[in-house]
């Protein structure tokens, strides 16, 4: 008759032995980011991390933008408001010749007359002639101021005679003014000038230049312009240059044009 033996397992092997359902371990779906590029302190040193390789190499940092200097819109600017100034000067003087219509205004010589002509003791040669010249503003709207300084002089060649001042007026609309001026002066190698002149006295001819200059002010309606001047030349003949004599002109050209 067999026995029965019976073995007391210990609980705490029988617990190892034991089948226990599996714990499902959670995971996260996030790849771990990738480690910066910056340098970080481990266990006391310092370790730089390369920046993620893109392509196989290392990424390269933008580089940063210029930004446009100050200089450069000034300039613009400066350009652009010189642009605007100078259309407005040009639709303001459009403006002005299309209502006023300006013209210059003419002069012509009526009468020349030599009060006197010589040779002085230091060879220079003095000179007094008495001249009237016929001013006419042709212009219907516009008047003119003439200003101080104005000359009126008298030229042989490159040598000058004599000269006078225009006196100071105001001519109006279509208005014409007679001027009497008497010019004197003295020039120098009187000599040869005065034999120059006698040699054209005796073939009736001799040139002279009648030459001016008029600061003038144009008034347009109650306004007064800046200040201009009117330069004139005008190209005469005379047939005699004898002294307290009535001298014929025989050709007179003039020109004239405005200087600002």
């Amino acid at each position: 008759m067999h026995r029965q033996l019976k073995f007391a397992i210990p609980e705490a092997m029988a617990d190892n032995q034991r089948i226990h359902p599996a714990v499902p371990v959670a995971t996260s779906a996030t790849p771990p980011s990738a480690p910066p590029s910056f340098s970080v302190l481990e266990k006391g040193m310092q370790v730089h991390r390369a920046a993620p390789l893109q392509g196989g190499r290392p990424a390269i940092p933008p580089k940063p933008r210029k930004r446009k200097g100050c200089c450069c819109r000034f300039l613009c600017c400066i350009i652009s408001l010189l642009l605007l100034i100078l259309i407005i000067i040009g639709i303001v003087a459009a403006v002005i010749y299309f209502v006023f219509q300006p013209k210059l205004p003419q002069y012509s010589v009526d009468r020349l007359q030599i009060s006197a002509l010589r040779l002085n003791l230091d060879l220079t040669l003095y000179a007094q002639f008495d001249v009237k010249i016929t001013a006419t503003n042709p212009n219907k709207k516009i008047g003119i101021y003439y200003e101080k300084g104005g000359r009126l002089s008298v030229w042989h060649a490159n040598d000058k005679l004599c000269e006078g001042s225009l006196p100071r007026f105001y001519q109006g609309h279509q208005n014409t003014t007679r001027l009497d001026i008497t010019l004197t002066g003295q020039s120098e190698s009187g000599s040869t000038i005065m034999t120059a002149l006698q040699q054209q006295q005796q073939t009736g001819q001799i040139p002279l230049d009648l030459k001016i200059d008029a600061p003038v002010s144009v008034k347009l309606g109650t306004m007064k312009l800046r200040k201009v001047r009117i330069l004139g030349r005008c190209s005469l003949v005379v047939d005699s240059l004898s002294t307290n004599s009535l001298i014929s002109i025989k050709a007179s050209k003039c020109s004239f044009g405005m200087k600002l």
